[in-house]
């Protein structure tokens, strides 16, 4: 006797081949946040804001919910930065903020935060939270139209 037809679709999802999902693909998810480049020699050395927008692409297996991960992980990590003041760790500025009481309104980097330090931190921040399924994530933040950073 044959497989019937409601055992016939089941597969072995973590034995498929690995997936993508992207997120932002045809509307980039948007975050507005400020920022500043404390040693730079031009005018992003002064306090300023982007409408950042920002596209991820998530691979690896499928979870026994059917997905690699959900499209709700991906947007809670980014919602961290939305409205906030992305400061490089030292900058006197992370110290006025929390003399301001806004000290929840920054987010403090080890490095300038650039476009290219966004995205990796973001990846590093998405591989971490998400399932062991998940063998890769890659994070495209742009700051304007004139300036992307993917990797």
């Amino acid at each position: 006797m044959g497989p019937t037809a409601a055992t016939s679709d089941q597969h072995d999802l973590e034995e498929q081949p690995e997936r993508t999902l992207v997120v932002g693909r045809d509307r980039s998810i948007r975050i507005s946040a400020g920022h500043r480049l404390q040693h730079h020699d031009g005018k992003c050395s002064r306090p300023h804001g982007h409408n950042y927008e920002i596209r991820v692409e998530v691979t690896g297996h499928l979870s026994e919910d059917g997905w690699v991960v959900d499209k709700g992980e991906v947007t809670s990590i980014l919602a961290e930065w939305d409205h906030r003041f992305l400061l490089e760790a030292g900058d006197p500025l992370v110290d006025a903020f929390e003399a301001s009481g806004d000290g929840d309104a920054v987010v403090v980097l080890d490095h300038p935060p650039t476009a290219e330090v966004m995205g990796l931190v973001l990846e590093e921040r998405m591989q971490a939270a998400f399932g062991d399924n998940v063998t890769d994530v890659s994070v495209e933040v742009s700051e304007t139209g004139e300036l992307c950073a993917t990797y």
